[in-house]
């Protein structure tokens, strides 16, 4: 297994990713190199600041950066020299199974579909972000990748994604739902109620290699058996920074009212153990990031602000990809599965 890690992404960056990369190679031998994209003197003089001196790691030197703020589909044009940009080329080029970037996600989209293109019988390629319920994970499919998605491409996501589901985190019977303004048929935009009728069209035909529950709401994301929440990225994306706002919100607010007197204080810290595993449940850094199913390789898209555990786990999770193959999975489904005209 061969990974592709755009050293140069991210909040903090570089040295976030090398400790990262340093940490998974510790713990995993099966990973034959971690290839770092980057100005190659800066990720040296990192590596040695941190202690990363594995055999398994490789450096590409990219002498140029794509910042956070820039135009996805421009900086891919005018850096061709990017971490992102190489990470990709070393996909295409097959020196590397899988690339992993915490960095721009519009540029990290464009260069995984420019580059590496899309897989037969795919039209648009979507990001799967998990989410923890009641009931394990849920993979909010599209979260930002495909804001003006058309019905056809969320039937595509609703295979993919409980292809990956099944495969990879071992789902036996992958649920799937649309996101709507409510669990009613009749509830829903236009496009929202095409999507359904192209989902029960496969259902009826008994080629669904999932269970579809219909419509779904925001709550469901959590209470819900639910695998697989379809949306556009437009909508996708402000459900995802809500929660994770949310999140952020609730834990501030709780060690605000929890310093106000001793006894809260007391409390606190009998349940401290309590709140440390709510925390590492709803924490992204234990996801690592979020799979852009569609693409001719295995992406991973990690969050901005990724310290090294996100890092590392990121970097596990294109390494579970590999593993289980679900790029070749998702293309046999794909030809399996009637497609509605």
């Amino acid at each position: 297994m061969k990974i592709a890690l755009d050293a140069m992404g991210g909040d903090h960056a570089p040295g976030v990713n090398l400790i990262g990369a340093r940490d998974l190679l510790k713990e995993n031998q099966e990973i034959e190199e971690i290839i770092l994209t980057g100005p190659e003197d800066l990720l040296k003089k990192e590596a040695a600041a941190c202690g990363l001196t594995d055999p398994r790691i490789r450096y590409v030197d990219a002498p140029e950066v794509v910042g956070m703020d820039e135009s996805g589909a421009k900086a891919l044009r005018r850096k061709k020299n990017s971490s992102i940009a190489i990470a990709a080329d070393l996909v295409k080029r097959g020196e590397a199974g899988a690339m992993v970037s915490a960095g721009n996600t519009g540029a990290a989209v464009a260069a995984a579909t420019v580059k590496l293109r899309l897989l037969k019988g795919v039209a648009r390629a979507g990001i799967a972000s998990p989410m923890p319920n009641e009931h394990g994970v849920c993979n909010l499919l599209d979260s930002g990748a495909n804001p003006e998605a058309k019905p056809s491409h969320l039937l595509t996501y609703a295979i993919m994604g409980s292809v990956y589901a099944k495969e990879v985190l071992k789902v036996e019977n992958p649920h799937v739902g649309i996101m709507s303004n409510g669990e009613e048929d009749e509830k829903g935009t236009t496009f929202t109620k095409e999507t359904m009728v192209l989902l029960n069209h496969l259902v009826d035909r008994g080629t669904a290699p999932f269970t579809f529950l219909g419509n779904v709401e925001g709550h469901d994301l959590f209470q819900t058996k639910l695998d697989v929440c379809l949306c556009d990225g437009f909508t996708g994306n402000i459900v995802l920074k809500s929660c994770e706002a949310t999140a952020k919100a609730m834990s501030k607010w709780m060690k605000q009212e929890f310093k106000k007197n001793p006894l809260r204080i007391a409390g606190a810290l009998m349940g401290k153990g309590a709140f440390q595993a709510v925390k590492d449940r709803t924490n992204y850094e234990s996801y690592g990031g979020s799979p852009l199913l569609g693409v001719n390789g295995v992406v991973i898209i990690a969050h901005g602000g990724s310290s090294a555990l996100a890092i590392k786990n990121a970097l596990r999770m294109a390494n579970e990809a590999l593993k289980h193959e679900i790029n070749p999975k998702i293309e046999q489904m794909l030809r399996d599965v009637v497609m509605p005209a």
